[in-house]
């Protein structure tokens, strides 16, 4: 992965990690936080998606949409360990 794949790969994954916070209402977590927010919810969606069946198209977009959904998985998963 070159500097530019670097910078793409970042870019998507605070993308993803900030509309996850919109989403989940106050999960922001600042600009470092919602980047791996979104790393690890495009890690979390590329093993879920597939089991149950969902592909989402390529592309920004298509990965933009698959990392948030996620970065909105594991921000659930998170408030649900944060509340007990």
């Amino acid at each position: 992965m070159g500097i530019q794949g670097l910078i793409v790969f970042l870019l998507i994954g605070a993308i993803a990690g900030w509309l996850a916070g919109l989403i989940m209402k106050g999960f922001g977590f600042g600009l470092i936080g919602n980047i791996v927010v979104g790393i690890i919810g495009a890690f979390i969606a590329g093993l879920l998606l597939p089991m149950i069946g969902i592909s989402i198209g390529g592309g920004l977009i298509g990965s933009i949409i698959h990392a948030t959904i996620g970065a909105v998985i594991l921000l659930f998963l998170i408030g649900l360990v944060k509340k007990r």
